[in-house]
């Protein structure tokens, strides 16, 4: 099988992108009857995060004009010269979706489109008149002109037909590396947070849809509950920053008067990044829209326990006791956090590994790419859709 992969980005800025097209990509190169070929466009950190995706070896190509669209006749000129069995496009309203239009018209092609949680309302919210452009012009037909598109959960597949898309959809999450927990590496805070506190943890994008500042005024009630056990809290923000929302959050930080027991830590990467996992106690995700958010599984294989929306699309997370439920209000932040805080260490140890067993039975990449495989063979060679088919 010779697949064709189109995606906005290769590396770290492309969020959970990142991880959600690298990890099958690898896998399906090394373990399965397939030959991996990704095209994408430059950015700040293409060069930095290429060795990460061996054994493939992504195809980069500069962009001209705005870097959000990812503009770039060199990308078009090399798919001209292009021939593969099933083309995949990873995100929406990008270059990489007309480009990979015309390319399927021309050499006729079948191809899967994943939409990474860029279909929900909230999302199409963001930028409305713009997408509303972009799907006149161009997107509309790639979605509507797929074999098949693919949900990472069933809300971003009601989402899709909410849309008006009528295309089979297979429903196949976001994955993860599962991990050995232990304590290998100092924390990243160790110059910022009093030794002996614990430790809340957010990882991930600093932008508005995270939901923070909410969390930020329920951080403000815990501290002035009188509960004798928020003070031996912390909470540390990692992540980087988009349209400088971090200086928002830290002016209301100021505002609030809990600058000292909040911490900006800025992203972390690699072993930094796993050593924030390894040494938090607790995971927190007050998001108002994600797909599968990636962070949170990274959590749950550091065997942590959660606080998360429902908008985090996880539902198993709360019906086996992994994750507590947080509602988009600062009152309601505020009975999770303190329910977190009171728990003894035995039982935030026990709420993680029940985490960590839902990863291990669900969310795996190795079962997730075997997934997407019987998803290309269904493609290319017809006959009954595979089971994560809808």
């Amino acid at each position: 099988m010779e697949l064709l992969i189109l995606t906005g980005s290769v590396s770290r800025l492309g969020g959970g992108l990142f991880d959600g097209v690298r990890r099958p990509a690898s896998l399906l190169s090394n373990n399965f009857d397939a030959s991996v070929h990704v095209l994408s466009v430059q950015d700040g950190f293409t060069q930095e995060d290429l060795p990460a995706w061996h054994p493939v070896v992504p195809e980069i190509f500069p962009c001209i004009g705005p870097s959000n669209f990812g503009y770039s006749p060199a990308l078009k000129k090399r798919l001209d010269t292009f021939s593969s069995d099933i083309l995949h496009i990873h995100g929406l309203w990008m270059y990489q979706s007309l480009a990979g239009l015309r390319f399927c018209r021309k050499k006729r092609v079948p191809h899967v489109v994943s939409a990474h949680g860029m279909l929900s309302p909230w999302a199409l919210g963001i930028a409305g008149l713009k997408k509303k452009i972009a799907g006149a012009l161009y997107e509309n037909r790639n979605l509507n002109n797929a074999f098949c598109l693919h949900a990472l959960n069933e809300a971003e597949a009601k989402a899709m037909r909410l849309y008006g898309l009528k295309r089979p959809i297979c429903q196949i999450p976001n994955g993860i590396d599962t991990v050995s927990f232990q304590k290998e590496a100092p924390p990243p805070w160790k110059d910022s947070i009093e030794r002996g506190k614990k430790v809340l943890l957010f990882l991930g994008r600093i932008h508005p849809i995270k939901g923070l500042p909410v969390l930020l005024h329920a951080w403000k009630k815990v501290q002035n509950s009188g509960d004798s056990s928020s003070k031996d809290w912390s909470l540390a923000i990692v992540g980087w920053d988009q349209n400088d929302h971090e200086e928002e959050l830290k002016k209301l930080c100021r505002e609030l008067g809990i600058e000292g027991s909040v911490h900006f830590l800025g992203p972390l990467f690699n072993q930094q990044k796993s050593a924030a996992y390894q040494n938090a106690d607790a995971f927190v995700l007050p998001s108002l829209s994600e797909g599968v958010p990636i962070s949170l599984l990274e959590a749950w294989a550091h065997a942590l326990p959660v606080l998360m929306t429902p908008q985090c699309n996880l539902q198993e997370g709360f019906s086996c006791d992994a994750a507590i439920p947080i509602q988009q209000s600062s009152e309601d932040m505020r009975k999770g956090l303190l329910r977190v805080m009171n728990m003894s260490s035995t039982d935030l140890r026990a709420m993680g590994e029940r985490g960590l067993s839902l990863v291990e039975a669900k969310y795996t990449w190795a079962k997730i790419t075997a997934d997407l495989f019987s998803v290309y063979e269904w493609v290319l060679g017809g006959g009954a859709p595979p089971s994560c088919v809808l």
